[in-house]
């Protein structure tokens, strides 16, 4: 039988385990809006969008546990339009919505670039980068750029976009979601090769100028690590019901 547990007393283990005050973060970390107390069913996702949303209500969920929530610095303050449909649905259903953003990057056992590393066979020596978010590690035998490019695709399920050059591959550093711009930080560091999700057009030449390999592999589909293991440890901590529902985003 699943148990319940009180959404404050979910918050607190979320805060214990994340440590959210030790991050300078562009929109809250925690609950983003409340609804009702008592927690049986919880659904994880990347983003809260509607489709996540509506996926949830549709599941009975007490609570919507996400990497990308709502209210970041520099939008829009007005509840118009696509936000507006969104609150409307977790208010209407008496959902919290609760996220967690670089928290949930940085953690050392559940964070997005510590799964990631995980995932693909690195192993993390240090940590470098904006507020230490990325983590930089060795592989156990040397890969090729191709069987890099392979591993990604096999454990993430997309090709990643490769740019600079094809070459052995040694000392790695990874950052998820949008830290392209990191690849300066793993070209000083002297590292072979540099993970993250999304590209700019400047990261190229940077790549190649440089000589450092750049796996562009996918925002969405680098950050659905975390959110998930969250919430598996949620569901261990406290019985309750648990599901991960994975809302396709190409970019």
């Amino acid at each position: 039988m699943t148990d319940t547990v009180d959404i404050q007393d979910l918050l607190g283990f979320c805060e214990q385990l994340l440590e959210p005050e030790n991050y300078r973060d562009y929109a809250p970390n925690g609950l983003q809006v409340e609804g009702r107390r008592e927690v049986r069913r919880v659904v994880t996702g990347v983003t809260a969008c509607q489709a996540l949303l509506d996926a949830a209500v549709e599941q009975g969920a007490d609570a919507v546990l996400v990497h990308h929530g709502y209210f970041w610095k520099n939008e829009p303050d007005v509840l118009t339009g696509m936000k507006r449909r969104r609150l409307a649905t977790l208010i209407a259903h008496d959902i919290n919505l609760v996220a967690y953003h670089l928290p949930l990057d940085g953690h050392e056992e559940i964070g997005n670039n510590a799964w990631l590393a995980r995932e693909l066979g690195v192993n993390v020596t240090g940590r470098f980068g904006h507020q230490s978010l990325a983590v930089s590690g060795r592989m156990e035998s040397p890969v090729t750029t191709g069987d890099m490019a392979a591993r990604i695709e096999k454990r993430l399920g997309r090709s990643p976009l490769v740019v600079g050059p094809d070459h052995e591959i040694r000392r790695i550093g990874i950052c998820t979601g949008g830290a392209q711009d990191m690849i300066g930080d793993a070209i000083d560091l002297g590292l072979d090769a540099f993970i993250s999700g999304e590209i700019s057009e400047r990261t190229t030449h940077m790549a190649r100028e440089a000589g450092v390999t750049y796996f562009a592999a996918g925002h969405h589909a680098t950050e659905t690590g975390g959110v998930r293991l969250l919430g598996e440890r949620l569901a261990a901590e406290f019985g309750i019901s648990h599901q991960f529902i994975d809302i396709d985003n190409p970019a």
